[in-house]
């Protein structure tokens, strides 16, 4: 049996002008999952270093959300280990919350408080989990929504928002809790077509100041705009792990071959 880097051929993390080399913020060491007798994850070895955009790629069932969801614990893994920052995921109770504090994460649905207006969706999170003051928390969340480009829709319900303006929310909402770690799955596929470049452009954003981040996505174009590299998944296995010009010009395997030539313009 050979490992995913045997598979894959992993490209080294790039190297940023004038760093030291990073170490990584994520470390995913021979993970598996299973769903009843389907086999989810398998043997999944992967690195994140501090400051890097990662985009997951791959078929529908591929294991990519799956993934996401496994390194914050949402989805808790079968054997293997997960590192955030050198810390591995507690099983449960008040140090996997404090972990998972450090994970923001924005998902397809926005999952946000229908009754509370948009700051306080906002505000929540620093007064209850970090033990902020109401005005500091009001503080942050105006600057946030400020930078999401909503700060106009402070005082609305998530009902009189657009998907684009909630998704942005929820972005807002996560970096509040001053993560180390981004997750997004899949942040765009419940948009229509129009509001998925607003949200597009505020992930382009976060990527250009640095933010460590994991993103599951189909959107191609923010794949090769944004991304350090592409992972690319097929049945539960990494395939391939490259830089976005490498993967979308000259992808090694048939399985991301066949991939590309089914989603890319001819």
């Amino acid at each position: 049996m050979t490992s995913n880097s045997e598979r894959a051929g992993p490209a080294a993390p790039p190297e940023r002008a004038g760093d030291e080399p990073v170490r990584p913020m994520i470390e995913i060491i021979d993970v598996e999952k299973h769903f009843g007798d389907l086999h989810v994850l398998k043997g999944i070895r992967l690195d994140v270093p501090s400051g890097q955009v990662m985009v997951v790629l791959g078929p529908s069932g591929s294991g990519k959300s799956t993934l996401c969801r496994t390194i914050n614990r949402l989805e808790p893994v079968d054997s293997g280990t997960i590192r955030i920052d050198g810390t591995a995921l507690p099983a449960e109770g008040r140090a996997l919350a404090r972990l998972r504090a450090d994970v923001g994460m924005v998902f397809q649905s926005f999952n946000l408080f229908a009754h509370k207006t948009i700051l306080e969706n906002v505000t929540l999170g620093p007064v209850k989990v970090h033990g902020m003051s109401k005005t500091a928390a009001e503080e942050l969340g105006m600057s946030l929504l400020e930078r999401v480009g909503i700060a106009s829709q402070r005082s609305k319900l998530p009902a009189q928002l657009s998907g684009g303006q909630q998704q942005r929310v929820a972005i807002a909402r996560a970096l509040a809790m001053k993560p180390k770690v981004m997750l997004f799955d899949e942040p765009t596929s419940a948009l229509d077509p129009e509001m998925v470049g607003e949200v597009l452009d505020v992930m382009t954003s976060l990527a250009r100041d640095g933010m460590t981040m994991l993103v599951v996505t189909h959107e191609m174009g923010f794949a090769r705009r944004a991304a350090d590299r592409v992972v690319f998944m097929s049945d539960g296995e990494i395939v391939e792990d490259a830089g976005p010009d490498e993967f979308f010009s000259a992808p090694k395997s048939a399985r991301a071959k066949d991939f590309l030539s089914k989603i890319l313009p001819h």
